[in-house]
């Protein structure tokens, strides 16, 4: 079977198709088509790399599109016959993102792409194989994984022989070869494959932990850590000093906690991580935190607010001056959530400046600094630099301590408008913050425009989820009057990307091979806005705690982080264990 270009069909338009069959909303499908304009990408990349779709549904609408064939599943690695790849060299498979996989009973063979549309890999594949092939479309990330284990297989006979038993069980099939090098040494081909692999499951940190008898390696995605891997304890002095060389650091020093910082192309995407290294008991322990640079930034519609709050933040972030501070702990969006507010105001008319630390994302049309604490570069430096630059708005990445936030409420009551973070509880809770720094009421109340609370909850996996009726003790936990949500009568504010859920039931997350069994996949943000109106200017005035304000907020309507996530429940967005699970401590405290 040929692609339908060769068979002279008009497909339909693959946004039709995605639209159709995956339940992609046409303002996710416009924002990407816009970033398509500017970037030069397919828009099946975009959307992936959105988390608006996932490498499947994308596999099966280009395989609609041009009438071929799925496959969502590869042979197992170590059943392929070697000979069928052997004339393709792993350059030219990784290249092309293709792969030979099987030899059908008429002698031709099945080759696995994932753009069917390349049709000069096909042709030269053809050629290579001095047979016909038959393209199947199948997913990125299991044809990637694919390709690295069975070239793995074919680099590892010669290359492992003789090392023993035990290095062999710790070289198996994880040797994943990210620089295309035949010759490499066992242990930086398994550095390499530990962070191939931690970038395609998407995971936020790498944590290699020693103890007595082995090396622990933990991956930490959406949020929870999972076991990834071990290896025998005499391997972690190399493996340490291998990922001390990357990240540039003084690999004699062992007594001391030491930062650097790695970057890689890893399978195309420019990929940033920070290193920390800190002695234990047990040896040196190692945490890399990985950061996407050519990932899709998310506008303001699309990082999960209710429309409600969303108007409100676009209302606060058009002001021409006043502070708006985002606050959660660390790994809950925030940094996500400024860059969603820059993307939606900046404009030829605006100058905007930044003090990151580190710079995660490149904004075009923002100057954008990184801060660097070892030569005293710090957030209050960079921000009081920043007002002889004339700038229309700031973003500084955090306020540490008073010298910054008096910096940063001097600048917001001369004519800037300023974003930070700050790391609090909840949004109340940054007001109190504030004034235990040193800052006078007076002028929190007089600069502050807004607090925004964030948490990140995990999305069901939709592939495998279940619709249940919940316990009346869950829904009271929630906030929900059990009666009226379980005959259907409380009806949730939309919100893009929502799920359709039956009224009166919840979704449970279960576990399947699309998620590796965890029932969650993604994250979506809950929030809670306190806006800064007059009754809370007084009570600041008067010096009143995070609780008072807190419920001077609801008695205005202000959604809490558990009433936001009880919205996300009803929506399908997220299950009723992960919402009291993220906010059990906060709601607790009041």
């Amino acid at each position: 079977m040929q692609p339908a270009s060769h068979l002279g069909l008009d497909p339909m338009l693959l946004g039709q198709i995605l639209i159709r069959e995956a339940g992609v909303s046409e303002d996710a499908l416009q924002t990407a088509l816009e970033k398509q304009l500017s970037e030069k990408r397919k828009i099946g990349e975009l959307l992936v790399e959105a988390d608006v779709i996932n490498d499947l549904q994308l596999a099966k609408a280009l395989a609609t599109q041009q009438y071929l064939e799925v496959v969502a599943e590869l042979p197992p690695a170590d059943e392929l016959d070697l000979s069928l790849i052997e004339p393709i060299p792993i350059t030219f498979a990784k290249a092309h993102k293709l792969v030979p996989f099987a030899i059908e009973e008429s002698g031709r063979i099945r080759v696995a792409i994932v753009d069917p549309l390349a049709l000069d890999g096909i042709d030269d594949v053809s050629v290579l194989l001095q047979t016909r092939v038959v393209p199947v479309v199948a997913p990125e990330g299991k044809l990637t994984e694919f390709i690295n284990k069975v070239y793995g297989r074919l680099r590892a006979g010669a290359e492992l022989e003789g090392e023993g038993r035990e290095d062999t069980d710790f070289n198996s099939e994880e040797l994943v070869d990210l620089l295309d090098v035949n010759d490499e040494a066992p242990i930086i081909r398994w550095v390499n494959s530990l962070l191939f692999q931690a970038a395609k499951e998407k995971a936020s940190d790498i944590h290699i932990e020693p103890g007595e008898k082995e090396v622990a390696v933990r991956f930490r995605r959406d949020g929870a850590l999972h076991m990834h891997n071990t290896a025998p304890k005499k391997f972690l002095p190399s493996i340490i000093t291998r990922v001390k060389i990357m990240a540039g650091l003084n690999i004699a020093e062992k007594r001391l906690p030491q930062d650097g910082r790695i970057r890689r192309k890893i399978g195309g995407k420019d990929i940033d991580m920070r290193v920390a290294t800190v002695p234990t008991a047990a040896g040196e322990r190692v945490t890399i935190r990985l950061l996407d640079r050519s990932s899709v930034l998310l506008g303001l519609g699309d990082i999960g607010m209710s429309e409600d709050t969303l108007e409100e933040v676009r209302k606060i972030i058009k002001r021409p001056h006043g502070i708006l501070l985002v606050t959660g702990p660390t790994g809950s969006g925030k940094t996500t959530t400024l860059y969603a507010c820059l993307s939606e105001i900046k404009s030829p008319e605006l100058n905007i400046l930044t003090a990151e630390d580190p710079v995660e994302y490149q904004l075009d049309g923002i100057s954008q600094v990184q801060v660097n604490s070892k030569i005293d570069f710090t957030f209050a430096s960079a921000l009081r630099s920043f007002l002889r630059h004339d700038p229309d708005v700031v973003m500084v990445g955090e306020i540490r301590d008073k010298e910054t936030a008096e910096i940063a409420i001097t600048a917001s009551l001369t004519g800037h408008f300023v974003f930070s973070t700050i790391h609090t509880n909840d949004a109340a809770g940054g007001v109190t913050r504030l004034v235990d720094m040193g800052i006078e009421p007076f002028l929190v109340a007089s600069s502050l425009v807004g607090l925004l609370a964030q948490r990140l909850v995990r999305r069901p996996c939709y592939d495998c989820c279940e619709e249940v009726v919940p316990d009346t003790e869950i829904l009271e936990e929630l906030g929900l009057d059990p009666e009226r949500f379980l005959r259907g009568e409380i009806k949730p504010p939309n919100v893009i990307g929502m799920r359709p859920v039956t009224p009166g039931k919840v979704l449970r997350a279960v576990g399947c091979k699309a998620c590796q069994n965890l029932g969650y996949r993604g994250r979506t943000g809950i929030y809670e806005l306190l806006l800064i109106d007059d009754p809370v200017r007084k009570l600041t005035l008067e010096k009143s705690d995070a609780t008072a304000l807190k419920q001077s907020g609801m008695q205005r309507g202000m959604i809490t982080l558990r009433m936001d996530g009880a919205r996300k429940v009803m929506q399908g967005l997220t299950t009723p264990e992960e919402v009291l699970l993220v906010t059990a401590e906060r709601e607790e405290m009041h």
